[in-house]
C-alpha cells in the first residue's frame, strides 16, 4: 500500500478557507483558532474540527500573526497532512499479505518532524509494517516529515491514533506483543523481540510516558560507553528496530 499526497501546502488561512477544507474531508492535523473567539463561523469550524478529530489549541492574536504566510488569517489557521493516514487495520493486512509476523513502530511524543521522517525512514528499512503516532501531543505528516522519510512515507503507512495505550491494548488482543525502549530495561540483546511486535519510543526529553510504558510487555536497553546518557529518538529507533531484523534473520 502506498500514501497518497494531499497536498504540498501545510498551512489553511482565513475561515472559509479552513471551513471548506473540512467539509471537503481534507485531513488537518491541527487547528489553531484565537483564543476568546466564540462567533458562529468559528464555532462552525470548530464543531468540524470535532467531527475530524483534530487537535484544537486556542492561540493569540499575536501567535497567529507570527504564523500567518498571507496576513488574513481571520483567527484561525489549520495545518494539514501532507499525506493521508492509513488506518493500523491496514498494516496488519500488509503484515498479512507479505506473509510475515506484524512489525510496529509506535511512537510517543515525538515533536521534531526530522526525528519522525527520519523513525518512518527506519522503519521502512527495517521491514516494519507500520508506524502509529498519537494525535496529540506529537507531529503529524508535515512536508518537513516528508522530506526528511526520503521518501519511505510513499511505501510506509502511519496511522494516528486518539489514545496510544488503547490502542497497544487493542492490539495485544491480535497477538502482538510490546517491548519499550527504556535505559533501564534489560539489554536489548537478551529481550526475545521475535514474532510479532510492537516497538515503542518516546521523546528525547521525557521518554515513554508512565501508561504506555506499563502497557507495555517488555523494556529494552541499548547498551552505551560514552559519556552522555542517551540517544537522538530517531536513533535508537533505528538501533531497535535492527535489532528486531537481526533476531527475525538468526530465527529462520
Amino acid at each position: 500500500m502506498t500514501e497518497e499526497p494531499v497536498s504540498n501546502e501545510s498551512l489553511i488561512e482565513g475561515r472559509n478557507a479552513v471551513l471548506e477544507a473540512f467539509r471537503a474531508g481534507r485531513t488537518i492535523d491541527r487547528l489553531l483558532v484565537l483564543d476568546g473567539c466564540q462567533d458562529g463561523p468559528v464555532k462552525s469550524i470548530i464543531r468540524e474540527a470535532k467531527k475530524q478529530d483534530s487537535q484544537v489549541r486556542f492561540v493569540t492574536k499575536e501567535r497567529l500573526d507570527q504564523i500567518s504566510e498571507t496576513g488574513k488569517h481571520q483567527g484561525v489557521i489549520a495545518y494539514t497532512a501532507a499525506y493521508r493516514y492509513a488506518e493500523v487495520e491496514d498494516m496488519l493486512e500488509l503484515a498479512g499479505t507479505r506473509k510475515e509476523a506484524p512489525f510496529l513502530s509506535l511512537l510517543d511524543g515525538i515533536e521534531d518532524p526530522h526525528n519522525l521522517g527520519a523513525i518512518i525512514r527506519t522503519a521502512n528499512l527495517a521491514g516494519a509494517h507500520g508506524v502509529i503516532i498519537p494525535r496529540n501531543h506529537a507531529v503529524g505528516l508535515t512536508s518537513v516529515v516528508a522530506r526528511a522519510s526520503a521518501g519511505a512515507l510513499n511505501y510506509t503507512p502511519v496511522a494516528r491514533v486518539t489514545n496510544l495505550t488503547r490502542t497497544i491494548e487493542d492490539l495485544k488482543k491480535k497477538g502482538l506483543w510490546f517491548v519499550c525502549a527504556d535505559m533501564g530495561g534489560d539489554t536489548m540483546y537478551r529481550v526475545d523481540m521475535k514474532g510479532a511486535i510492537g516497538l515503542v519510543i518516546g521523546s528525547e526529553g521525557t521518554g515513554v510516558s508512565r501508561l504506555v510504558r506499563e502497557s507495555c510487555d517488555l523494556t529494552a536497553s541499548i547498551p552505551m560507553k560514552g559519556d552522555i546518557d542517551s540517544l537522538n529518538a530517531s536513533v535508537a529507533a533505528g538501533v531497535l528496530a535492527f535489532e528486531i531484523v537481526r533476531q527475525r534473520l538468526a530465527a529462520k
